[in-house]
């Protein structure tokens, strides 16, 4: 399964969180660290099975659970607009 961005979302670093705005929907969306990460690695499009590997490797998590919020992370960014998943 392919993750790639999805529409036009402005972004910008408030403290420790990337804030994200969609101009043409109003959704708006604050990011953790790990989150920002995610959205840093998915442009270009990238597999969910290579995008957890890194974050295995970048952070402290077991390949399991890393895919398990991975997902539940990708269907809220998808339920905001700011992502496909082909």
């Amino acid at each position: 399964m392919a993750i790639r961005r999805n529409g036009e979302w402005l972004t910008a670093t408030v403290d420790s969180e990337l804030v994200m705005m969609s101009a043409a929907s109003g959704h708006y969306v604050g990011l953790s660290e790990v989150g920002a990460r995610i959205w840093e690695l998915i442009e270009p499009p990238l597999e969910l099975d290579a995008l957890c590997a890194r974050l295995v490797e970048e952070f402290d998590v077991t390949p399991q659970a890393c895919r398990a919020d991975v997902q539940s992370f990708l269907a809220e960014l998808a339920r905001h607009g700011a992502v496909a998943m082909d």
